[in-house]
C-alpha cells in the first residue's frame, strides 16, 4: 500500500499583500500529476487546509477543484482540520463526501474516527485526529486532569480502541517534540510562547506511521515514521533554503514502512538577493534567473536610493521586502548611543544623529547653521 502525505496547504494565504492562489493552484496541480505517475492508494492531508478559519470564496473553489481531481481518479483522501482551519467548515458535508472517498475529519466529539483499508497484507486502520486543545478534551473526560496539550492527546489516544497487532496510521496536527527537543521551526508557523503546546512523540507508540501537520519544514521526530510533510510552498523567507516536497509512505507487512520524499517545484520561488542596486539591475546578473520569484532584496549602497522599490520592481516585479545593509543601518541596528547624554550638548547630539543617519560628519558650515538655530530656539548657548 502506497500513500501520499501532505500538509499545511494554507490555501488563500497572502504574504506582504501578495496573493499566493495562483502559486497554490500550480503546486496542487503538480501533486495531481505526481498521483498520475505513482498511482497512490490514498492521500493524507494533515491540517491547515486553509490559511484562515473563514476562507475566501476563491480558496474554497481551489480546494474543491483539487479534491474533485483526486476523487475523479478514484484516489481516497483523508483530510483533518488544523489550527488555522475552522473544524466546522472542514467537517461540513463529510458524510456525503465519504461516499466519494473523501474523508473529512468531523468536529472533535471525544472520539477519533477511523477508516479501514485492505491489501494483500491485511487491514490498515487510518485514524483522523483534528487539531485539539486541552479545553476541547476536558469536556469529554472531566474525570481526568488534562493540564497540557500532551495530556490531552494522550488521553484521547488512550481511550481509542487501537489494535496494536494491525497496521495503524494516525493523521494529526500538533506540535510534536522528542524528549523536550524542539524540531526545526519557521517564521510562518503559529508559535505558542514557551512551547506550552508541545506533545512528546512517545504518545504515538501504537502507530506504525504518524502523518503530521503544523510545522512547515519536512522532518521526522523521534523516529523516522513520525513525520511532518512540511508545507508544499515556502511561506516565509526563513524557508528560502528548504527544498519543499511531498512524502510517499509505502506499507507492506506489519513493521515495514518505507518513506521517501518527492521534490515539489514552485511556479515562483522565494529568494533573498543582496548587493548594490546597479549590480542587481545589471542584465548580466538577472538574465537566466526567474525575475518573477518572490524576493527579499538587501541593498548595500551607502547612499539612499530615491524610489528604490520602484526601480528594483522594474526588473523584479514581486519584491516582497526591501532592506539596507550599510554602515548607517548597522549603526542603527547596534543601537549606538552617547555614553552620557546629560553631558552632551544639543549640538553634539544633533551632529551624532546626523552622522548616524547620513554616514557623514556635519561640516563646520552646517554646524554653524544648526548652532544658530538651536540658540534661537533656546537650546544652545
Amino acid at each position: 500500500m502506497k500513500l501520499i502525505h501532505i500538509a499545511d496547504l494554507h490555501i488563500g494565504k497572502r504574504i506582504n499583500e501578495f496573493s499566493l492562489l495562483e502559486d497554490q493552484q500550480y503546486i496542487l496541480g503538480q501533486i495531481v500529476n505526481i498521483c498520475d505517475d505513482i498511482k497512490p492508494d490514498g492521500i493524507l492531508i494533515a491540517g491547515d487546509v486553509y490559511d484562515k478559519s473563514i476562507p475566501t470564496a476563491e480558496a474554497v473553489e481551489l480546494l474543491d477543484e483539487f479534491l474533485t481531481s483526486i476523487s475523479e481518479r478514484g484516489i481516497p483522501c483523508w483530510v483533518i482540520s488544523g489550527n488555522h482551519d475552522s473544524a466546522e467548515r472542514i467537517a461540513f458535508g463529510a458524510r456525503i463526501m465519504a461516499g466519494q472517498g473523501i474523508y473529512m475529519s468531523r468536529v472533535f466529539d471525544g472520539s477519533v474516527s477511523v477508516v479501514t483499508l485492505h491489501d494483500e497484507f491485511g487491514p490498515v486502520d487510518i485514524y483522523l485526529l483534528p487539531f485539539i486543545k486541552p479545553v476541547h478534551v476536558r469536556r469529554y473526560f472531566a474525570e481526568i486532569e488534562i493540564d497540557s496539550y500532551e495530556t490531552a492527546v494522550k488521553t484521547v489516544l488512550d481511550n481509542t480502541d487501537i489494535d496494536a497487532t494491525r497496521r495503524n496510521i494516525l493523521v494529526a496536527h500538533q506540535f510534536v517534540t522528542s524528549g523536550g527537543v524542539e524540531p526545526q521551526r519557521c517564521e510562518s508557523e503559529s508559535i505558542s510562547v514557551g512551547g506550552v503546546d508541545n506533545v512528546d512523540c512517545t504518545v504515538f507508540e501504537n502507530f506504525d506511521y504518524v502523518a503530521l501537520g503544523h510545522l512547515h519544514s519536512p522532518q521526522s521526530i523521534g523516529r523516522e515514521s513520525i513525520r511532518y510533510a512540511g508545507s508544499p510552498l515556502k511561506y516565509s523567507f526563513s524557508e528560502v533554503r528548504q527544498c519543499k516536497s511531498l512524502t510517499i509512505v509505502e506499507f507492506k507487512e506489519k513493521g515495514y514502512v518505507n518513506i521517501r520524499a518527492v521534490p515539489l517545484l514552485p511556479l515562483r520561488d522565494m529568494r533573498h538577493i543582496k548587493g548594490p542596486i546597479q549590480h542587481l539591475l545589471a542584465p548580466a546578473v538577472y538574465l537566466g534567473t526567474n525575475t518573477d520569484d518572490y524576493l527579499h532584496i538587501t541593498l548595500t549602497d551607502e547612499e539612499d536610493i530615491v524610489d528604490a522599490i520602484g526601480k528594483v520592481r522594474a526588473v523584479y516585479p514581486n519584491v516582497m521586502q526591501l532592506a539596507y545593509d550599510n554602515q548607517r543601518s548597522r549603526a542603527i541596528n547596534s543601537g549606538t548611543m552617547p555614553a552620557d547624554i546629560s553631558r552632551t550638548t544639543p549640538l553634539q547630539l544633533f551632529a551624532d544623529f546626523y552622522q548616524l543617519q547620513n554616514n557623514m560628519v556635519l561640516t563646520a558650515e552646517q554646524a554653524d547653521i544648526v548652532s544658530k538655530i538651536l540658540t534661537r530656539a533656546g537650546g544652545e548657548e
